[in-house]
């Protein structure tokens, strides 16, 4: 059996969930959890499907990206989750989908609106939008990831145009619920634009 058996679990428990609720189809999206007290990490292995995920399905990639063990090759998303541990000590795992409804609002580049009262209880700001002409997160881009933490640093996720949302929580489960929760606020907003529009 595979080492950090209860994240390996974690993380299986939450794709699996991300793509039974619809929040990412056929074999994008990626997660992964921080391995404690090291620069490593468990992370999705590269064309791999959510709905497929096991406790073998991931490899161990350090913080910037590169294998360190495993069979596969980590997502190309490694990198940003990397990042996102070293300047949030509080993240303990992440997860990346690309839910139709964040993506919608995304790409009005505005920061989704807190819609609900849910959202309004379990979210801290309203969750920001960010432009990356690129379909990953590339090291030059990280001085705009690291301008929203500067700003909250408690921010439970982000939005990327054209990309969807990128959670993150001090587990794998938890994080997959910030990204269903932002999903539904997404689609609330956009509702609620759409009846204002046709004057409802």
């Amino acid at each position: 059996m595979p080492g950090w058996l209860e994240l390996r679990e974690g993380l299986a428990l939450a794709a699996k969930r991300a793509y039974r609720r619809g929040i990412q189809t056929g074999s994008g999206g990626n997660v992964s959890a921080r391995i404690p007290g090291r620069e490593l990490m468990l992370v999705k292995a590269s064309g791999s499907s959510f709905e497929d995920s096991s406790v073998d399905g991931f490899v161990v990639a350090d913080f910037d990206g590169k294998l360190v063990e495993g069979a596969g090759k980590p997502t190309r998303e490694a990198l940003l989750h990397g990042y996102l541990y070293r300047i949030c000590p509080w993240m303990g795992a992440v997860v990346h989908a690309h839910s139709p409804y964040a993506i919608a609002w995304a790409a009005t580049g505005k920061a989704l609106p807190l819609t609900t009262w849910h959202a309004k209880l379990k979210l801290p700001a309203e969750i920001p939008a960010l432009n990356v002409p690129s379909p990953m997160v590339r090291t030059e881009d990280f001085p705009l990831v690291k301008a929203i933490y500067d700003a909250t640093p408690d921010l439970p996720a982000f939005l990327l145009v054209d990309h969807g949302v990128v959670a993150g929580a001090a587990d794998a489960v938890n994080a997959e619920h910030t990204a269903e929760l932002v999903e539904e606020t997404a689609k609330i907003a956009y509702l609620k634009a759409v009846a204002a529009k046709l004057g409802l």
